[in-house]
């Protein structure tokens, strides 16, 4: 008996020590998501369930009334932040064609070229080490437009948790990890050019379409790592709901993963990352704590309609031929430039590596006047993923807050032409749109 009552008060303990754990935990995360939402200064007018029930069955009046819940002065901020990045477009750009100019007169990268070549001893070796070099020299030159866009606008617009210092450090990794990619890359494509003479562009397509995918495949498992580090998901109510719409729809995973973006930003996020069988569900925690279970299901049925719509593999076969386009005008555009500027730049032909700054710019031009195609090819799909969300979930209303948070970073209502340039998502009107005429269509509350 009394050994019974021992066990029964150490169980007792247990369950009150367990309890309170939970609790303190509840507690610290509303704590973490009221000191998230203080420090982007994004405000939302909240509402309950009685709002959400007496919504107007009107998609249109449902949409504004929830979009009215945005204060003017959050709109007016997140307009401003948004369309910024219209400019950025340009001046990004700019830079591509300012390195290309550097480097390029004065017969600057052909001292480069000679300079890897002494260190290389062999063309594969020099052109690696010319397309890192490349990516060093194009980094120290648009630092001062890296500082502006990547943190101190960041900071400006209280979306940045990071300091300056772990700013630049993340950035410098960054940059290593893009000199070794590039110069594998340059190494390769400067080998189809020697091989494949006047018709590189068309072998070049294939081997870049090949890159993209490689880069695709790695970068979930050994790049995004050593930026962040991923957990999984304690056991409970979200965990169980992604898994059980993964294993609804086929998506073989069995975890899902939390990563720590609070560590350098106030964005929510979320991604189903993977490719051939493959699968790996993610998000952040943000989302976790500045969100309801909900708008987490409405978020990632969103990211799982991806996958299981094989957006990905869709995406590559649609940029393939925008790629071979883009590499046909680039072997047309530097047969022209390298005969105009031979003298001034020391490079005659479109095998030396001396000329890669010249062949990105002329790259950059061409993918930033492909810049509304772009968008609107991702757009399709982002608005395929909503209606899969939406089909999978059944969570217009979860769907319809998660958007307004994500007000913090786009702008909500553009214009037509607007959306069509320089949206790469569904503007925030009409996803809330969409949702609403969903529930107006199956009668929902």
């Amino acid at each position: 008996m009394k050994s019974w009552l021992t066990a029964a008060t150490l169980a007792l303990s247990l369950t009150l020590a367990h309890a309170a754990d939970d609790a303190a935990k509840a507690a610290e995360q509303a704590q973490k998501a009221d000191a998230t939402a203080q420090a982007s200064g994004f405000k939302i007018r909240p509402v309950d369930d009685a709002w959400r029930a007496a919504l107007p069955r009107n998609a249109e009046a449902a949409t504004q009334a929830y979009l009215d819940r945005l204060p003017a002065d959050v709109v007016a901020k997140s307009d401003a932040y948004y369309t910024g990045g219209y400019w950025l477009i340009l001046w990004e750009l700019l830079a591509s064609v300012f390195v290309a100019v550097v480097l390029m007169t004065g017969r600057r990268a052909a001292r480069l070229r000679d300079a890897c070549q002494r260190v290389g001893r062999g063309p594969v070796r020099r052109d690696a080490l010319f397309g890192a070099a490349y990516v060093l020299a194009s980094a120290l030159l648009t630092l001062p437009l890296a500082i502006y866009s990547g943190w101190w606008r960041e900071q400006a617009y209280d979306m940045s948790t990071q300091t300056f210092v772990a700013w630049l450090g993340e950035t410098a990794l960054s940059q290593l990890i893009d000199m070794v990619m590039m110069g594998i890359v340059v190494a390769g494509l400067y080998i189809v050019i020697r091989r494949a003479g006047a018709r590189w562009w068309i072998w070049g397509t294939g081997g870049g379409i090949v890159a993209l995918i490689v880069v695709i495949a790695i970068s979930p498992v050994l790049i995004q790592p050593l930026f962040n580090t991923y957990k999984p998901v304690e056991d409970g109510p979200v965990k169980a709901a992604v898994l059980q719409m993964a294993h609804a729809n086929g998506v073989p995973v069995d975890n899902v993963y939390v990563f720590d973006a609070s560590r350098q930003t106030t964005r929510v996020s979320a991604n189903v990352s993977g490719m051939l069988g493959s699968a790996a569900v993610r998000l952040n925690d943000n989302l976790l704590r500045r969100t309801s279970e909900p708008e987490i299901r409405a978020v990632m049925g969103h990211e799982l309609g991806h996958y299981v719509m094989n957006h990905m593999v869709k995406n590559i076969a649609m940029i393939t031929p925008l790629v071979f386009i883009g590499f046909a005008v680039v072997a047309w555009a530097m047969q022209r430039l390298h005969t105009r500027f031979a003298a001034t730049t020391g490079v005659s032909r479109i095998d030396d590596v001396a000329g890669l700054p010249m062949l990105v710019a002329v790259l950059s031009i061409f993918f930033t006047l492909a810049t509304p195609l772009l968008h609107t090819m991702t757009r399709v799909q982002e608005a395929e993923a909503d209606k899969f969300s939406l089909n999978l979930t059944r969570e217009p209303h979860g769907f319809a807050e998660a958007q307004l948070k994500l007000v913090e970073y786009r702008k909500a209502s553009p214009g037509p032409i607007e959306e069509f340039v320089f949206f790469h998502h569904p503007s925030t009107r009409n996803r809330i749109y969409d949702a609403m005429r969903w529930r107006e269509a199956m009668g929902t509350p």
